[in-house]
């Protein structure tokens, strides 16, 4: 069993145990209390702080994630995927038997194939073919593994991202950071354990993408706002002193505590945690987000203005929160969803996002972080490599989604540098070496942080759930 597991167990027992002696008046309530936290120090520390750090079930080889997370779909085809069949074939339409009975939203299956606009080139000495479009990922390719052969079942954007996020299409389930909270607690005591940030435009799956789903709402993913206070109600109201304020929140733990000792109702103990990690955020959150105290030589590496939202700040803010012990970061960037002028959508976003990527790894690499922080790299799904024309729509020249074959990379963490992982058919439609489905992914991820995909699971309604539902494998090829 493992600590998830016993955890879990435990705390049933502790809830049904203590509140039948509370309710029965027979006086034996501290005494079982103690007895069932008696040589269980690990138990005994996350009852009363739901996310005290422990240890994961194995040597873990990353202790931190931060995930990129592209909303909207990058096109595979323009920046990691290079497909010279694609410029050979440009303009006549995809063979049958290459898109059989498969459907789109906006275009029809033998729509005319459509090349990238991008020249290709090796570089570092991995030799990964990336496109002109990522020439600051390019002085990293080594440090970085490319996978050009994610698939997901998803077709629409909300299922998509709530399925890479969560492992399902159903809203409602516990999100990625949430479980690494679960299973793992929080290094910081200032600041949330999971932590999300936002640039561009708002995800389709909304807060289902960080949420903790059935899991204790301690779990779930902290939104920062993009300008000012990153949490509203930081600073106390006009006559109310510090003094004043720890008196109360003293007095409503009390109350909470006392509640929590009779039901042990989880959400109780995310109260308590939520008022007291508030209080402490009032004196950590405006140094942390202070990026005028970075020096200039690093502002200028990630593109950084302190003051402005944006992707960049995002990526520096990111190294800072896992720098003061936040276990994940999320930062998600909704711009990608290029039904119409890909070229001109793919070279606007790189603009904004390619140089602070590169620059994520350069300073994690520089501060002897990157070896044990995971960095995660991606979208949804991808795009076809079919063109999408639509006059009454006031599209052209760009691409649908594509959920057969898209790319992602991740660094550090135990990642195999310099790696390119997988292969697509000439046109980049099909996957035809080393697929990759989405909760292969997840499964590998979880065992970076230390953990088997199958053990890491809560009991709700009736069986146990997990990030990875019931399918995930481990892929080798991935790992250092």
């Amino acid at each position: 069993m493992n600590f998830a597991e016993h955890f879990l167990h435990e705390r049933r027992k502790l809830v049904t145990r203590r509140y039948f002696f509370r309710e029965c008046g027979v006086g034996l309530g501290a005494l079982a209390l103690a007895s069932l936290l008696r040589g269980n120090e690990a138990l005994a520390a996350t009852a009363g702080n739901p996310l005290a750090a422990h240890a994961p079930q194995f040597p873990a080889r990353a202790k931190r994630v931060i995930y990129l997370f592209q909303a909207g779909g990058p096109s595979q085809l323009d920046l990691f995927n290079h497909c010279p069949g694609l410029a050979k074939y440009d303009g006549q339409p995809i063979p049958k038997e290459i898109v059989k009975d498969q459907r789109y939203a906006f275009i029809k299956p033998d729509a005319a194939l459509f090349a990238s606009r991008f020249q290709f080139a090796r570089h570092g000495q991995c030799g990964a073919e990336l496109s002109e479009a990522l020439p600051y990922l390019a002085e990293v390719v080594d440090d970085i593994a490319i996978v050009n052969s994610m698939t997901t079942p998803a077709f629409n954007h909300a299922p998509a991202q709530i399925f890479m996020n969560t492992g399902s299409t159903i809203f409602g389930r516990p999100s990625m950071g949430a479980w690494v909270s679960y299973g793992l607690g929080s290094e910081s005591q200032n600041l949330p354990a999971f932590v999300v940030l936002s640039s561009a435009g708002g995800t389709s799956g909304g807060s289902g993408n960080w949420g903790a789903g059935f899991l204790p709402t301690v779990y779930q993913g902290v939104a920062f706002r993009r300008s000012g206070d990153p949490i509203l109600y930081l600073a106390n109201p006009p006559g109310i002193t510090s003094d004043m304020q720890r008196r109360s929140l003293d007095a409503l733990k009390d109350l909470n505590q006392d509640r929590l000792d009779v039901v042990g109702d989880p959400e109780i103990a995310t109260r308590i945690n939520s008022f007291e990690m508030a209080y402490r955020m009032q004196t950590t959150a405006p140094e942390l987000m202070d990026l005028a105290k970075e020096s200039k030589q690093t502002l200028e590496m990630y593109g950084a203005v302190p003051g402005e939202s944006s992707f960049a700040n995002n990526c520096l803010l990111a190294r800072r929160l896992v720098e003061r012990g936040v276990r994940f970061v999320q930062l998600f960037h909704e711009a990608w969803d290029h039904h119409s002028d890909v070229t001109g959508g793919i070279k606007k976003e790189c603009g904004a996002t390619d140089k602070p990527c590169a620059a994520l790894i350069k300073d994690l690499k520089q501060r002897g972080m990157l070896e044990d922080t995971l960095v995660i790299w991606g979208g949804e799904f991808g795009r076809t490599p079919m063109v999408e024309t639509n006059k009454e729509a006031g599209r052209s020249q760009g691409r649908d989604h594509h959920p057969q074959a898209f790319s992602m990379w991740l660094a550090g963490g135990g990642i195999k540098p310099g790696l390119t992982l997988g292969k697509t058919d000439e046109f980049g439609f099909n996957i035809v070496q080393d697929p990759v489905p989405v909760h292969d992914l997840h499964a590998t991820i979880l065992r970076l942080l230390g953990f088997d995909h199958t053990k890491l699971s809560y009991h709700f309604q009736g069986r146990d759930f997990r990030l990875t539902d019931v399918e995930g494998e481990l892929v080798p090829k991935l790992l250092a």
